[in-house]
């Protein structure tokens, strides 16, 4: 890991400077730049493309809200274990260049450590305005981290977090820092502490929609503390968020202005994709599993049939294709995609989760239905109306793991649920006439950490987290 470090290091001053990988802030060649002014290091938050970047592979195969064709099942063997949920697969030997999630996770971490260990110590600033961009970096950080821990570690359990490994914690931009492997608890305790830092310096309007606002700032400490199953902290800052914005997009309008597009049969002409920078729903932007303006992924028949009728968000990103012998629902938005950063949809389900734990179904399924209004077209909509916890979590749960499809929630969702117990994750499905089943208390719910990472760990070891 250290040599990758390394050269993330190296990238990172390159937008800067030339100087020697080495301390690069330190011998500047003449011509060129070193980072010295709060502008200087403020431009490192908006390099979107390495350091807002949230690859999240893995998991939307495991989950099948990726459709992966017969030829590439056929040529990666790691996919194919992922999609298929084969339990007998060694991950660990076939993830051998599989590395975007890692890396990419702690490139943007060396460029969030820079910015929190010199921001306040730069020029040309005032001493608010170097608070700003510090406790930018300082939410952005500990999203990173959240992220990681979440794919390579097992899911957060009170009783065993203190004992369980979770992922190298690196606080320094340096090439030479430490990099331990903490505890879950440990890595939990300092995901909260940056986000409590940071917090009283966030600004209410950001500069972009890259700088995580106020906003930005409650709604993630209310998704860590979902996920941490502690459901009052989690209601109170999904509260506090929702106060900074609590719009919704109007999904039912933008499939009737694009009607005329989406409604021919056999016609895969893509539209606009409402979900990019300027989505109303953001608290913070940032990119999926693809970096650039593109397409989404198209899903297997199987994950379609789990959307609800007349979902106009559904029918306005997918269209049942088939080619050779090969059907599956074919992706029909092209753009930019907010599947990394934060919306207001999964803060009002935080919440509606979190009534319902507290026995206030009336008042969570309002908060549920005051979404699906916004989705479901008008001649399909129904109020869902139940006083049965169990059948309004569900409802919450289905609506939030359509909502949030292409992001990691859903993954962490299930693995939280799992290890709860009462309400398990669990899938199967029929391919070719052989069946399949990704069980709740599978192995393949965590991710192996690539081969380059354990061969090369930077200084300090890493232990996978999973036998295979």
């Amino acid at each position: 890991m250290k040599n990758i470090y390394k050269k993330i290091a190296c990238l990172l001053a390159l937008g800067l400077t030339f100087a020697s990988c080495e301390n690069y802030l330190d011998d500047v060649p003449k011509g060129f730049k070193s980072p010295t002014t709060l502008a200087d290091y403020e431009a490192f938050l908006r390099d979107e493309y390495t350091n807002h970047r949230v690859d999240i592979t893995g998991a939307s195969q495991l989950l099948n809200d990726q459709y992966v064709t017969i030829a590439t099942l056929s040529s990666n063997r790691l996919y194919n274990a992922l999609y298929l949920w084969d339990e007998n697969a060694d991950r660990i030997a076939l993830k051998v260049s599989d590395e975007t999630t890692y890396y990419s996770g702690y490139a943007g971490i060396s460029t969030f450590n820079l910015i929190i260990e010199n921001a306040l110590n730069t020029t040309k600033a005032t001493e608010a305005e170097k608070r700003v961009v510090w406790a930018e970096a300082k939410i952005l950080r500990a999203m990173n981290y959240f992220n990681l821990v979440n794919f390579y570690a097992d899911t957060y359990v009170a009783s065993t977090a203190s004992t369980k490994l979770s992922v190298p914690l690196i606080t320094s931009a340096n090439i030479n820092a430490p990099s331990k492997q903490v505890t879950i608890q440990e890595m939990y305790d300092f995901i909260l502490n940056d986000v409590k830092e940071a917090l009283p310096y966030l600004l209410k309007v950001s500069q972009t929609p890259l700088h995580p606002n106020l906003g930005a700032g409650y709604a993630f400490y209310s998704r860590v503390s979902l996920q941490m199953n502690n459901y009052t902290e989690a209601l109170k800052y999904a509260d506090l968020a929702l106060a900074e914005n609590n719009k919704l997009y109007d999904w039912i309008g933008y499939y009737n202005t694009n009607k005329a597009i989406i409604d021919v049969p056999n016609s895969y002409t893509t539209t606009t994709s409402p979900m990019g920078y300027n989505y109303v729903e953001n608290y913070t932007y940032r990119h999926g599993t693809f970096n650039s303006l593109t397409t989404e992924n198209s899903i297997p028949i199987e994950r379609a049939q789990r959307f609800e009728a007349g979902d106009a968000r559904f029918i306005s990103r997918w269209k049942i294709y088939t080619v050779g012998a090969e059907t599956y629902y074919r992706r029909t938005l092209s753009g930019a995609f907010n599947f990394g950063g934060i919306t207001t949809v999964e803060v009002y389900l935080i919440k509606a989760e979190c009534l319902a734990r507290a026995g206030q179904i009336s008042e969570a399924l309002a908060v549920l239905n005051t979404v699906r209004k916004t989705r479901i077209l008008p001649s399909y909509y129904q109020d869902i109306a139940t006083t049965d916890k169990t059948t309004a979590l569900n409802a919450i749960y289905r609506t939030k793991r359509n909502e949030l499809i292409n992001t990691l929630i859903p993954f962490a969702d299930a693995r939280r649920l799992n290890a709860e117990g009462i309400y398990k994750v669990s899938f199967t499905k029929t391919v070719n006439g052989t069946a399949y089943t990704l069980k709740s208390d599978s192995h393949l719910w965590t991710m192996p950490f690539p081969q380059g990472a354990i061969k090369n760990p930077g200084n300090g070891t890493i232990t996978q987290n999973v036998a295979k």
